[in-house]
């Protein structure tokens, strides 16, 4: 169901009442960066910061930034290509990319909605475990109906008051573990700017850019515009759209980069602090047990399992919206070929959490899978945002192109590097 908000194209009013009114219009068309920042801090993003900050202390912690500004850039595009379209980027490939192209874009694409999926379940089953002892596999199922029957009877704006409300339910979850584990900010706020990368941190850096920058969130968010009826009727409401979009982007990525730091935080200032070892997230929740008291590890598996829930859900709606839109098929909810999409997300990355024996590992590698795929789904959102018979006026200027170019050169680069690395290369 398409749902059609008011023309942001007012009648002028008087000078006393414009702020007020922007910021009630700012207000009202929050909403679908929340939607998507979710997905960046999921149960894979929790794997790879513990990670982060349990072998290497703070000294990751500049990842998390610079991959939330190249995330800013890179959802903003897909946002922009929404608005200026009319379509979605899946949609957007389907209609003006070759087939071969079509075909490697989108098998990648949802080879990355699955490994998303499989994360956020995994995610919610070790939630489940955490607080009522339920057996992962049990939990993963309970988790994997839970996600298909929500996105199944729900529309998307019941969804973003849940996803909105899960966002802040982790988020103050992550505002209690600061305040428990009392870290060292000076050194925090070092490690924030000053970049470092071997050998031994290549991969689990890797991992934490693969959960941040997430391939299936480049389409999501895109697809969400659509549903938010974010298509300009005329130049200038096309224009404000975008600024509009933009405050709500910006503003949603850096609480989900808050959120983040937080995690890497934590798990510096407790784990390696105390020289702990963190080998799966169960453990790390009673870990903190004897550390900072049974009240961390309650937040713990209510966080974990409040992202994992959250998350399954956009990365649910990424899969349908992907496998609908790659075949050139209506990608509202009550579609055929969505659910179809869905199930095809979802089922999968089930079955696949039945037959996994280290949960821990599981996760980073499917962030690191995420993160070898994203160049693969940040080309052709370049390419369309890019060009003038797609975009018109709006296509993009020479600053977006650059920072576009660099950005995407610095993911591949990272990427031969990890390949590097798993070669045997010593850097």
């Amino acid at each position: 169901m398409r749902i059609r908000l008011p023309s942001i194209v007012e009648t002028p009013i008087a000078p006393l009442k414009v702020r007020v009114r922007v910021l009630r219009q700012v207000i009202g068309y929050l909403g679908p960066g929340f939607f998507v920042t979710v997905g960046f801090i999921d149960p894979g993003n929790w794997a790879t910061n513990i990670a982060a900050g349990s072998e290497f202390n703070y000294k990751l912690l500049w990842v998390v930034a610079l991959g939330t500004l190249v995330l800013i850039l890179w959802q903003h595009m897909s946002a922009h290509l929404g608005i200026v379209t009319g379509m979605c980027l899946a949609e957007a490939v389907h209609e003006h990319v070759k087939p071969i192209s079509r075909f490697i874009y989108g098998a990648t694409a949802m080879a990355a909605c699955v490994a998303t999926a499989l994360a956020e379940i995994l995610g919610a089953a070790l939630g489940l475990s955490i607080l009522f002892g339920v057996p992962m596999r049990i939990g993963a199922v309970c988790a994997g109906v839970f996600v298909l029957a929500v996105i199944w009877l729900q529309q998307y704006r019941a969804l973003e008051r849940l996803i909105v409300g899960f966002v802040s339910a982790i988020g103050l979850c992550y505002l209690i573990e600061l305040y428990l584990v009392k870290p060292d900010w000076a050194r925090a706020a070092y490690h924030m700017f000053v970049p470092q990368l071997n050998s031994s941190s290549i991969v689990v850096a890797m991992g934490v850019l693969g959960a941040v920058v997430m391939p299936h969130n480049l389409y999501l968010h895109s697809e969400v515009i659509q549903n938010r009826d974010w298509k300009g009727r005329s130049e200038e409401e096309t224009r404000r759209l975008l600024r509009f979009e933009f405050v709500d982007t910006l503003f949603a990525m850096l609480v989900g980069m808050a959120i983040n730091s937080a995690m890497v935080i934590v798990a510096a200032s407790v784990f390696y602090r105390h020289g702990v070892h963190v080998s799966e997230l169960a453990q790390a929740a009673e870990t903190l047990k004897p550390l900072v008291g049974n009240l961390a590890s309650v937040v713990f598996g209510v966080a974990l399992l409040f992202s994992g829930l959250s998350s399954s859900i956009t990365s649910g709606i990424a899969g349908g919206t992907t496998f609908s839109g790659y075949l050139g098929r209506r990608t509202e909810l009550e579609s055929p070929w969505f659910r179809a999409g869905l199930i095809l997300t979802i089922i999968p990355a089930t079955a696949l959490i039945m037959v996994v024996r280290d949960s821990f590992q599981a996760l980073i590698i499917s962030q690191v899978c995420l993160s070898v795929q994203l160049p693969l789904t940040m080309l052709p959102l370049f390419l369309l945002t890019s060009s003038r018979r797609v975009m018109g006026k709006f296509a993009n200027k020479w600053l977006e192109t650059s920072l576009m170019v660099i950005t995407g050169l610095m993911v591949v680069c990272l990427n031969a590097l990890l390949i590097y690395q798993l070669f045997g290369g010593k850097f």
